[in-house]
């Protein structure tokens, strides 16, 4: 497994996992209050609004090793103009800045609710621009045929999309059961009403159902990227090889077994009459899971960095 880029990996997959979760919650938002009703919605998704902000952060002190001198960031902001990577920091900071705005808003409630939405919807163009402004840093790189491939940004957004909807299943049903034992310690009783009930069935039934639509998505993209490398010879066969023994069956069994095995059990189970803690520890081994299995395919494609020449 490539430590060397372990900066890079974590960075790039916790931020893609932040952007796919502002996406998913705001798709969330304009479907289920419409149904559900606003206020209802909110209860259950600002808790994981919250929890994106911290995450993104991670990822971003995470890169900063990268750099060795954190000062040499002023340098690569410079070139906005010629520069994806000049681009990646300034659509990474500025989604972290109008993420942690629009969590203000939602707290304090601050403005309309159509600003608040207007926000949102700013947000997450800005995300995912960061996201696609990742995948042109390496797509770019016409002289590593592994990364030169629309599979790069395939794979960056659909890691974007499964791992933001399962974190996005998990963080639900976390608050679910924080406020019950918040409750508990209290002495007092936090029951679920049947509305907040089915809004959360209908949502983990969503997330499931995204997850197993997108393992397919990812379970398609592999084959074809590494057909695509073997057949092209030279420097890009040499890359595909990478993507072969222990680590990559891994990362494939963790993805299949999270995105795929849990996901259509927790479609299975959401019910508004089912016990939550199930649910919940389906959905929090299915994230665990799938994250693990992107974390390793991540070090994967660093790995796969075989240069055309010198």
């Amino acid at each position: 497994m490539n430590t060397h880029e372990l900066p890079m990996i974590i960075f790039t997959v916790l931020a893609q996992m932040s952007v796919g979760a502002f996406v998913v919650l705001g798709v969330v938002q304009v479907f289920a209050s419409r149904r559900y009703g606003r206020e209802a919605v909110d209860r259950v998704t600002d808790p994981a609004l919250y929890a994106i902000g911290p995450t993104l952060v991670l990822g971003l002190i995470a890169s900063m090793f990268h750099m060795n001198d954190v000062m040499n960031t002023l340098n690569v902001i410079r070139h906005v103009e010629t520069s994806w990577l000049s681009r990646e920091i300034i659509a990474g900071t500025t989604f972290a800045g109008l993420g942690f705005l629009f969590a203000l808003a939602q707290w304090f409630r601050w403005g309309s609710t159509r600003l608040r939405q207007a926000l949102a919807a700013l947000t997450a163009v800005v995300g995912l621009l960061l996201v696609l402004s990742m995948s042109m840093i390496y797509y770019s790189l016409v002289t590593v045929p592994a990364w030169h491939t629309w599979a790069t940004p395939a794979q960056f957004f659909t890691t974007t999309f499964l791992l933001g909807s399962l974190a996005v299943g998990a963080a639900f049903m976390a608050t679910v059961l924080w406020r019950r034992r918040a409750a508990a310690r209290a002495g007092r009783t936090d029951e679920v009403d049947a509305p907040t009930r089915e809004l959360l069935s209908s949502c983990l039934k969503g997330v499931g159902v995204a997850a197993v639509a997108l393992l397919g998505v990812e379970f398609l993209i592999i084959p074809l990227h590494l057909t695509g490398l073997t057949t092209a010879g030279g420097a890009a066969a040499e890359s595909a090889a990478v993507f072969s023994g222990g680590w990559f069956v891994a990362r494939l069994v963790l993805v299949f077994v999270g995105a795929g095995l849990l996901s259509v059990f927790l479609v299975r189970r959401a019910s508004p009459t089912a016990r939550a803690v199930p649910l919940a520890v389906l959905a929090v081994t299915a994230l665990v899971l799938v994250l693990g299995g992107e974390l390793i395919g991540r070090s994967l494609f660093y790995d796969s960095m075989t240069r055309i020449g010198m």
